[in-house]
């Protein structure tokens, strides 16, 4: 719990998910057991007649309403230009601000935007996602782009439902469940795999409204996020929902990765980690998948391809996440992925990926002749946000 002297005038707790039922009844649930609370919701939906709908209430009803107009065209932007001037209007008379973002709005960024902007009067005291376990897989095996569903935060919006539903889960520290029958053993298998280290609560739970105030870093939150030392989840199997942790320090042939792209991309619901690529052996790559589409980024250098001086500007949890994966010869260079789903077939999954590394004989040549590989990725590859 975060000591009352370290607190924000006004704590801010964020609830996210595009289970927008359960995300509705979580913050009912702190509007009633937190006196003095409000909750924000900005409506994106309206964003299609040029402006974002914003209503604010408390424990009794709606208390005002109000419209903010489109910035830049985006959804996304009205609600950060206008989610602050309200919250800071608040700080001298709300105990607790519950920021409810709308379905397809992912709680990094804005728990980032409350950070930075709200000085010693707001803060963000916690992250909250709101899921319905019965929902998780359907929502995981949906590729649509969010365009195609009417969720679509911007015109120039190209996030899925699966990748963007996975995000709101695994960023945040606590998960507040629906607690029905419709769920069953794999279903809550599958969630805690996702994102093992959560705090999974029921809805209708008062350790929810203590679970609010209890402290949120954004800086430690992103680092557990970015590719370079994201804390991924540990080898399972329980109730038929599998996840496979592979690691190697042998880099992959592009060709033959490229090559097998569908296959690794569709053999599991969830898919996650950091790479390297023979012809590109000075850069980190991170894994990004789900619903079928893959997402390559370019997520900076590796640590042993920096001059020692530069190790001093590196954040601590970068640095601590390289030495676990400390090889001799080519440092924290490594092949790190974890592939999460019902039925997944450990073992062709594994040779799968074992024939795309290199060859005794391809190994052997050295990196001047990794250099000379086709440039299987360059289309695909793109920069981490």
């Amino acid at each position: 719990m975060t000591p009352e002297k370290e607190r924000p005038q006004l704590p801010v707790v964020l609830v996210a998910g595009m289970h927008a039922d359960a995300r509705r009844r979580a913050v009912d649930r702190l509007l009633a057991d937190v006196p003095g609370s409000v909750a924000l919701h900005h409506d994106l939906g309206s964003a299609a007649d040029g402006t974002v709908t914003r209503t604010v209430r408390d424990a009794t009803g709606e208390v005002s309403r109000g419209a903010a107009p489109l910035v830049n065209d985006c959804a996304c932007c009205a609600l950060r230009e206008d989610l602050m001037p309200e919250l800071l209007r608040l700080a001298g008379s709300a105990r607790l601000a519950v920021v409810e973002l709308w379905d397809s709005v992912e709680p990094m960024a804005m728990a980032e935007a409350v950070a930075a902007h709200g000085g010693h009067t707001v803060g963000p005291t916690n992250v909250i996602t709101a899921v319905d376990p019965a929902l998780v897989l359907p929502c995981l095996a949906n590729g649509d782009d969010l365009t195609e569903a009417g969720l679509a935060a911007a015109a120039t919006d190209q996030r899925t439902v699966a990748d963007t539903l996975a995000r709101q889960l695994e960023y945040a520290p606590v998960l507040a469940l629906v607690d029905e029958d419709e769920a069953d053993d794999e279903d809550r298998a599958l969630l805690t795999q996702l994102h093992p280290t959560a705090r999974q609560v029921p809805l209708d739970s008062p350790e929810l409204a203590q679970l609010a105030f209890a402290g949120f870093d954004v800086e430690t939150a992103a680092a557990a996020q970015h590719p370079s030392c994201a804390l991924l989840p540990q080898e399972a199997d329980e109730a038929g929902v599998a996840t496979l942790v592979w690691r190697g320090h042998r880099p992959f042939h592009p060709g033959r990765l490229y090559q097998a792209l569908e296959d690794l991309t569709c053999a599991a619901a969830r898919s996650r980690g950091r790479f390297w690529l023979a012809d590109r052996p000075d850069t980190l790559l991170g894994w990004d998948a789900a619903g079928g589409a893959l997402s390559v980024e370019t997520a900076g250098p590796w640590l042993a391809s920096l001059p020692d001086a530069a190790w001093d500007l590196v954040p601590p949890m970068r640095r601590a996440a390289a030495s676990l994966d400390w090889h001799p010869r080519h440092g924290d260079r490594c092949q790190h992925l974890v592939f999460i789903s019902p039925g997944l077939d450990r073992e062709g999954l594994t040779q799968l990926l074992e024939s795309c590394l290199l060859t005794d004989a391809e190994y052997a040549a050295g990196r001047e002749a990794w250099k000379r590989f086709p440039a299987a990725f360059d289309d695909l590859l793109s920069p981490v946000s």
